[in-house]
């Protein structure tokens, strides 16, 4: 039996790229660093004024410094790269946290915004504005064909 892709109904128009990007997200990388996603209720007032909600991305990054870290959007994503530079000078006798590079990817919604980036005790934490979805309703015309 066939699988059938979830894209494939001649209803659903223009979705290859989403159908390719949940094939990708699916074949996800390991779970280092791990990270929460939470929903911050009355945050900081926006640009107009008014305190909304907000979206904050959490990763355990304890050990690394600002300049190990690479916080990026490329098209519709977040990026997230860690690469920690190894010390010569220090000795180990025993080693059990561990100085790996790690690449974390987090696809954005269209109109996402990044509103900052901060490093606290070991957690990074990014925020992340989620636009109001706008109803747009559009009258087509219809030409009569003779």
């Amino acid at each position: 039996m066939s699988r059938m892709p979830p894209f494939s109904s001649p209803l659903l128009l223009g979705f290859d790229s989403v159908e390719k990007t949940l094939e990708r997200i699916g074949k996800g990388g390991d779970g280092y660093p791990p990270y929460n996603i939470e929903r911050v209720r009355g945050g900081e007032p926006g640009a107009d004024g008014d305190p909304g909600d907000f979206l904050r991305i959490t990763l355990a990054v304890a050990g690394f410094q600002p300049d190990d870290l690479d916080v990026t959007t490329e098209e519709n994503q977040l990026v997230i790269r860690g690469r920690q530079s190894e010390d010569r000078e220090r000795e180990f006798l025993y080693r059990g946290i561990a100085a790996r590079q790690f690449q974390k990817c987090f696809l954005l919604a269209d109109g996402m915004r990044i509103l900052g980036a901060q490093l606290k005790n070991g957690l990074l934490f990014i925020d992340l504005a989620k636009p109001e979805p706008e109803r747009v309703v559009k009258k087509i015309q219809i030409d009569v064909v003779e």
